[in-house]
């Protein structure tokens, strides 16, 4: 696992997240102004989290920007590859599994709110979280997505 992202994988992933969520919503990840070639990084920068995950029984991230990475006290290498349930205590994660199920029925939810762990222990609350499906360039479902700029410390 390399200790960052590739630029090509940057913008691809940036495409596909906002594709996404915009075909969606119609809500926009990034603001429109950012030139196509500066969405990957941009993205990657964001003050906002950003986090997506793939498809199957136990998804693992696929995706974390430095926002995320921060927050969740881990770099690259050990976030994406990582479970996603990982990122909810065990008492919690019946609780992220119903969210999951909520936006794949209906493609994206906006209003989230639930306790997440960072590497170290530390509980934090996310508040407002918007969560939506990725879908392929063949329309093939391939992953959710999170992005949030609302969170509070636990004790």
């Amino acid at each position: 696992m390399p200790h960052h992202p590739d630029q090509a994988f940057l913008d691809e992933h940036a495409r596909l997240l906002s594709s996404n969520l915009r075909l969606l919503s119609g809500r926009e990840l990034l603001d429109p102004a950012v030139p196509d070639q500066e969405a990957g990084t941009t993205l990657y920068q964001a003050r906002f989290v950003v986090l997506s995950h793939g498809i199957g029984p136990d998804p693992c991230f696929t995706y974390a920007n430095l926002a995320a990475q921060q927050l969740f006290e881990m770099p690259w290498p050990e976030i994406v590859g990582m479970p996603s349930r990982f990122s909810a205590e065990p008492l919690a994660r019946g609780e992220r599994q119903r969210l999951l199920e909520r936006v794949s029925r209906h493609g994206y939810v906006d209003d989230y709110s639930g306790v997440r762990i960072t590497r170290s222990g530390r509980r934090f609350r996310i508040h407002k979280a918007t969560v939506w499906n990725l879908f392929d360039s063949e329309g093939r479902r391939c992953g959710q997505a999170a992005c949030f700029d609302q969170w509070q410390p636990l004790e």
